[in-house]
C-alpha cells in the first residue's frame, strides 16, 4: 500500500507544483501579500492549480505510457513501469480534477471561467497539441501565463502591462528552453529515436531551438527592465515611513531596478543548464540546482525588500 501512495503521490509531479507559484505574481508587486483576504484567496488558487495540474499530469502519463517506456529515465514513471495501474491513476486524476473544479468555483465566475479554459487548455495538450511543432511550445506558454492571471481573476489586483510582457517573454523561454534540453537529453542517449520519445522533436532543428531560446531570453530581460524603469512599484514602505525619507530628497528612484542582476543571472544560468542537458523541466532545474536557486530567492527577496521595505 505504502508503494502505491508513493507511485500516486510521483505520479501527481508535486515538483511542478513549483510553476503555480506564478498566482502570487498579483498580490506580489501590488504590496497585498501580506493582506489576510488577498492572501488567502491566493492560496486557495494555488491549491485548486495544483489539483488541477496533477489531474492533467496524471493522464499524460496514462496516455504517454507506451512512448515512455522507449525514454532513457521516463520508463521509470510509475504509469509506464508499471508500478500505478491505470484504474487507480484515472481514478486519481478525476478526483483530482473535481476537487481543483470545486475550489475554482468558490472564487468566482471569473476565476472559474479562466480556470476551465486552463483545464481544457490541459487536456487539449495532451491529447492532441503536444504533437504539433510550435502548437506544443505555445500552448505551455499559455498554461504558464493564465497562472499569473489567474491570480488576478482570484483577487481583483491587477499587474501592469510591462510586468504582463515579462511574465509572458518568461514563460516562451522556459516553454523553449524545455523542448531545448529534451533535445539535448535524447541526443546524449544511444539508441533512442527523438521521435520515438515526442514526435514534434523530430521537427525542431537545434539552431531553430537556439534561435527561439534567444529570443525569448532577450525579451524576458528587456521587459522586465522596461517594467523596473517605467512603472513604480506600490509605496508599501514599513522600514521608513515615506519613499523620500529613504532617497534623501533623490526624486524618483527606481529602486526595482536594482533586481535586474537576479533576473539576468537567472536567465544566463538557466540557459547554461538547458545546453549542458541537466534538466528537461524548469522546476526540475530550478530545485536541482543551488545557484539558479539562490538567485530565484534573492530575487524574491530583493522584490520583497523594495515595495514593502521601501516603497520605491
Amino acid at each position: 500500500m505504502g508503494k502505491l501512495f508513493f507511485a500516486i503521490f510521483k505520479t501527481a509531479r508535486p515538483r511542478q507544483w513549483l510553476k503555480n507559484l506564478a498566482v502570487f505574481t498579483p498580490i506580489l508587486f501590488t504590496g497585498q501579500i501580506f493582506s489576510p483576504l488577498p492572501f488567502y484567496q491566493t492560496v486557495i488558487a494555488f491549491i485548486t492549480y495544483c489539483l488541477l495540474s496533477s489531474s492533467s499530469y496524471i493522464v499524460n502519463d496514462v496516455l504517454d505510457a507506451p512512448k515512455d517506456r522507449k525514454h532513457p529515465f521516463k520508463k521509470f514513471r510509475p504509469v509506464a513501469s508499471g508500478l500505478l495501474p491505470i484504474p487507480i491513476a484515472i481514478s486519481v486524476s478525476l478526483f483530482c480534477l473535481g476537487a481543483g473544479l470545486l475550489g475554482a468555483y468558490s472564487l468566482g465566475p471569473s476565476f472559474l471561467t479562466l480556470t476551465l479554459f486552463f483545464v481544457a487548455l490541459q487536456y487539449s495538450y495532451s491529447l492532441v497539441l503536444k504533437h504539433y511543432t510550435v502548437v506544443d511550445i505555445l500552448t505551455i506558454t499559455t498554461a504558464y501565463f493564465i497562472r499569473v492571471y489567474a491570480g488576478e481573476a482570484a483577487t481583483g489586483y491587477h499587474i501592469s502591462v510591462w510586468l504582463a510582457l515579462a511574465a509572458l517573454s518568461l514563460a516562451l523561454f522556459l516553454a523553449t528552453g524545455k523542448r531545448r534540453a529534451e533535445l539535448t537529453l535524447i541526443q546524449g542517449y544511444q539508441g533512442v529515436v527523438p521521435k520515438d520519445t515526442r514526435e514534434t522533436l523530430l521537427h525542431y532543428s537545434e539552431r531553430l531551438l537556439d534561435t527561439y531560446t534567444a529570443m525569448f531570453a532577450n525579451s524576458t530581460f528587456i521587459t522586465y527592465a522596461y517594467y523596473t524603469f517605467i512603472e513604480k512599484p506600490a509605496s508599501i514602505a514599513t522600514f521608513f515611513k515615506t519613499y523620500a525619507d529613504f532617497t534623501s530628497g533623490v526624486a524618483d528612484r527606481k529602486w526595482m531596478m536594482a533586481t535586474i542582476p537576479f533576473v539576468l543571472f537567472g536567465i544566463m544560468r538557466y540557459m547554461q543548464l538547458i545546453y549542458e542537458g541537466k534538466g528537461e523541466s524548469p522546476e526540475k532545474i530550478l530545485t536541482s540546482d543551488f545557484p539558479l536557486l539562490a538567485t530565484v530567492i534573492l530575487w524574491v527577496l530583493s522584490v520583497l525588500f523594495v515595495v514593502y521595505g521601501i516603497g520605491g
